[in-house]
């Protein structure tokens, strides 16, 4: 062979190489696109929960590039809502500038600001409930997903068809988690990231213990029903108990919530039974100071309160 054909054919197969290169990085480069169409796609669905129509879609599309709109699209998820950041962003803001007029209207028009601020606190405070009591039922339905679990895994199904089934046979808002989680896997998730994320969506000590014993049961291939079924009767007790805890604790939590709301009530009352006595307290910085301090006061009542009462199951 001469060298002229040496040439020619180091040419060709370098041609080739780079040919089948440049198809390979398209094909990559389309397969990733198409997948994070279709992430995208799932993951919408399963936040707005069938809703075809949304609002403010270009303002929602720039606070999920954010890190706090990432946290709040996080903690909306995690109550269960249907609706998005962008949307509980403008309808907070609306709130916000209301309240802020009725207080000056009804008060003094330094209770304007205050009365926003108290209007963002307990629009946080209603999704901090709401994910808790989303917390709540899910926890409860633990033992029975255990159940399910383990009953198919005896059965002889793999652990991503076992979880698909529990999503279709529980009610919300387990089946919806697992839903999510089924169309993860389904996607090219791994087992313990999905598992991880909804740990993380709703936190738990039943919920990563559950998931714990999932994801080392799959990751070293070990026996996972008598691990499931030892769960199971477990999350039973603990379910049991914190039921107690719950019912004993409840007088001391609504004592919380009502010594903010003693003190709100005796502003109205004060400016009820002399009109205008609100408008010329705070119209000296004494005055301004004196009730700063005072609901600063009710703020850290309300959180010692809610501290003293937190009994960890």
């Amino acid at each position: 062979m001469d060298l002229d054909t040496r040439i020619t054919l180091t040419t060709g197969v370098a041609l080739l190489t780079c040919a089948l290169a440049v198809a390979g990085l398209h094909a990559y480069a389309r397969g990733r696109a198409q997948r994070a169409e279709l992430v995208e796609r799932l993951t919408s669905a399963g936040q707005v929960h069938g809703s075809s129509r949304r609002r403010f879609h270009t303002l929602d599309r720039r606070l999920r590039r954010t890190g706090t709109g990432r946290r709040l699209e996080l903690k909306l998820a995690a109550t269960g809502l249907d609706v998005t950041p962008g949307e509980f962003s403008v309808y907070l803001l609306a709130a916000v500038a209301g309240l802020w007029l009725v207080g000056q209207a009804t008060l003094a028009p330094f209770f304007g600001p205050i009365a926003g601020l108290l209007g963002v606190w307990a629009a946080w405070q209603f999704l901090t409930w709401q994910r808790q009591k989303r917390i709540e039922k899910f926890i409860n339905q633990l033992p029975e997903l255990a159940r399910i679990l383990a009953n198919a895994t005896h059965a002889g199904l793999a652990l991503r068809t076992a979880i698909g089934m529990a999503a279709e046979e529980l009610e919300a808002p387990a089946g919806e988690e697992l839903a999510r989680v089924a169309n993860q896997l389904a996607v090219g998730h791994s087992m313990d990231d999905a598992l991880g994320e909804l740990a993380e969506r709703l936190p738990s000590r039943e919920l990563v213990v559950l998931v714990t014993t999932l994801v080392l049961s799959n990751r070293a291939g070990g026996q996972v029903v008598g691990a499931l079924r030892n769960l199971t009767e477990t999350l039973e007790e603990r379910k049991e108990t914190r039921r107690e805890v719950r019912t004993q604790l409840s007088q001391v939590n609504m004592t919380a919530y009502a010594v903010p709301v003693l003190g709100v009530g005796s502003l109205f009352l004060m400016n009820g039974v002399k009109d205008g006595a609100l408008e010329r307290m705070t119209g000296s910085p004494v005055g301004q100071g004196a009730v700063v301090i005072a609901f600063a006061l009710y703020a850290v009542g309300f959180v010692l309160i809610r501290r003293m009462s937190r009994i960890d199951v």
